[in-house]
């Protein structure tokens, strides 16, 4: 007769256990960036949801760590970006991508400001800003997704990273062993872990400038 309350005890620790996993993957708040970008789409009929690379949102979170932690550099007259050169040289290597399977990249969404904000506000008052994020937002040319936030060393300024890419789903930005490495600080989409402040070091790459036209005041949008 012991063996029934046994069985209730064990199934109710699996229920909470798995309620922790889910509110992990919740608590990202790259996590709930992707799912604004895939509830936008369809809102507005663009298309069908874009699938969730986690290669890809762990490459958005190394594209945040070129700016090492400079805002200045995302928007304005001294705006720069990473070199593509970057992607295959130290952003996939510091992921686990396989360089080989690296897909074009057919749009970005990047900016940052000094205070942190909830992922809907900084999709819709940073990244959505102007009519060139909402085209950016509903090309067809995307198939996949991958978003990234990540503070500056554990404190301000925040930034926001969304990439999206015209890849073959799973066949692009393939990862070593089937998972990307986690970095701090930061979190990005699709990794199931939960966003901290946690310091960490990787490498670096060189920015170099662009045009300051395309640029608004905390965020940038690059069509290609």
């Amino acid at each position: 007769m012991a063996i029934l309350p046994l069985c209730l005890l064990v199934c109710t620790l699996f229920v909470s256990a798995s309620a922790v996993v889910q509110n992990k993957v919740t608590n990202n708040p790259a996590d709930q960036l992707v799912a604004l970008v895939n509830d936008n789409r369809t809102a507005h009929d663009a298309s069908s949801g874009l699938y969730d690379n986690p290669g890809l949102a762990c490459i958005a979170l190394q594209y945040i760590k070129a700016y090492q932690g400079s805002c200045g550099e995302v928007g304005g007259p001294n705006a720069k970006k990473p070199a593509e050169s970057e992607f295959a040289e130290t952003f996939a290597p510091n992921c686990g991508v396989l360089a080989s399977s690296l897909s074009p990249i057919t749009g970005r969404l990047l900016g940052c400001q000094s205070k942190y904000v909830q992922p809907k506000v900084a999709f819709s008052e940073i990244l959505m800003k102007d009519s060139k994020g909402l085209e950016i937002l509903q090309s067809k040319n995307h198939s996949e997704v991958g978003a990234a936030a990540s503070s500056s060393d554990g404190g301000s300024p925040y930034f926001w990273c969304v990439l999206f890419s015209s890849g073959k789903g799973n066949s692009s930005f393939s990862l070593e062993g089937g998972a990307a490495k986690i970095s701090r600080p930061g979190c990005f989409s699709g990794a199931n872990d939960e966003c901290s402040e946690a310091g960490d070091s990787s490498r670096i790459p060189r920015l170099r400038p662009i045009a300051a036209g395309a640029l608004i005041a905390v965020g940038v949008i690059f069509s290609l």
